[in-house]
């Protein structure tokens, strides 16, 4: 059985539970309905969750796919229709708000839904800019992650990174993918991949946490297939730049130590690390490396939980410098884990600029 199949059998009976209460509450402010009718509701909301996984993870269908996209915006409504009805009582507490009153709370949810929508589905180019004593000629990379190729995200997803990428060949003369290619939500075939085959420069990919939870295997052959070149704990040189991948620490993987991956660095070159999580940043300074590449965060991907990623995260989401001149730079990233919304976050390829100082 895979994490993420795991994680749901776990995860939905105390989703259901969650839903009935919020249904209840939801209702209520309506007029009421009957428990029994929530029950039903309940238990629709909790199949839906649930049963498209079963088939995702052997044969990738469209209609499962719609299933678990429609599953995704429920889940980001249910966190906006909590907020929504906290607020009301509060504010209930004090004045008898009207059934129209409660009709247009309940309204803005929805209406924020088609923006979170549209803003997760538009793929934008954002740059940032680097200066490096040490870089002989200036270089532009496209930096992006957390794909999430999957039930949510599927061809069409990269097929618009394919498009993308295409437009940058004239700025971009590198990208660098820093993990969660795939989500684990659904099997990754071996011709998947494939519309990157045709983008005219070298793609690098370190597997992040979503790449291992179904078949890594599967992941790293389709990205091989597509052109991609795997960095697994292992290095690629270009022009100046040595980029080193490190690959996600999950469950029986043994990570390389601190030793050897201090070897890797080379003095005469820019050290890039390539890591999912922005984590270590210091330690790798310090080891050598002037640029680190992560995702991981989605920069908290919508509001309100952009707050609390800022909060998690030391580096969230952005460009950081050092006082010795060392980088990371966290992108925001292009899919999302379950929920297709954004609000507060771009999906975003960014084109950093190295420039010599």
């Amino acid at each position: 059985m895979s994490f993420t199949t795991r994680r749901v059998l776990v995860v939905t009976p105390f989703y259901m539970l969650f839903e009935f209460f919020l249904l209840k509450y939801i209702f209520l402010l309506l007029g009421g309905v009957e428990d029994i009718y929530l029950v039903a509701l309940t238990i629709f909301i909790g199949l839906i969750h649930c049963a498209p996984m079963f088939f995702e993870v052997h044969k990738s269908r469209k209609i499962t796919r719609f299933l678990s996209a429609l599953d995704g915006v429920w889940m980001w409504a249910s966190v906006l229709f909590l907020i929504d009805i906290v607020i009301v009582y509060l504010i209930g507490t004090f004045v008898e708000l009207s059934f129209g009153v409660n009709l247009i709370f309940l309204a803005i949810v929805p209406i924020l839904g088609v923006y979170n929508y549209y803003k997760a589905n538009k793929l934008v180019v954002n740059e940032k800019t680097i200066t490096l004593d040490n870089l002989e000629e200036d270089i532009n990379i496209a930096h992006l992650s957390d794909i999430h190729f999957g039930a949510v995200h599927h061809d069409k997803t990269i097929e618009s990174i394919a498009s993308k990428l295409k437009e940058l060949e004239g700025t971009c003369e590198l990208a660098i993918i820093s993990g969660d290619f795939a989500d684990g939500s659904s099997i990754v075939e071996e011709n998947d991949f494939m519309a990157l085959k045709n983008v005219n420069m070298p793609i690098v990919f370190t597997p992040g946490n979503h790449d291992h939870y179904l078949k890594i295997e599967d992941v790293i052959q389709a990205s091989k297939k597509a052109g991609l070149i795997v960095l697994d704990n292992d290095s690629f040189e270009f022009k100046n730049l040595n980029i080193y991948g490190l690959t996600y620490s999950f469950e029986e993987i043994e990570m390389p130590s601190a030793d050897e991956i201090k070897m890797a660095v080379r003095k005469d070159k820019v050290n890039i690390m390539n890591y999912h999580v922005p984590y270590n940043w210091e330690e790798f300074s310090a080891m050598g490396f002037d640029i680190q590449l992560s995702g991981h965060t989605h920069g908290g991907q919508f509001y309100p939980v952009v707050w609390f990623g800022n909060i998690i995260f030391k580096y969230n989401k952005g460009l950081f410098k050092n006082d010795f001149g060392k980088y990371i730079h966290v992108t925001t990233g292009i899919g999302s884990m379950n929920v297709p919304m954004r609000w507060g976050t771009d999906s975003e390829i960014v084109v950093l600029k190295l420039k010599s100082n």
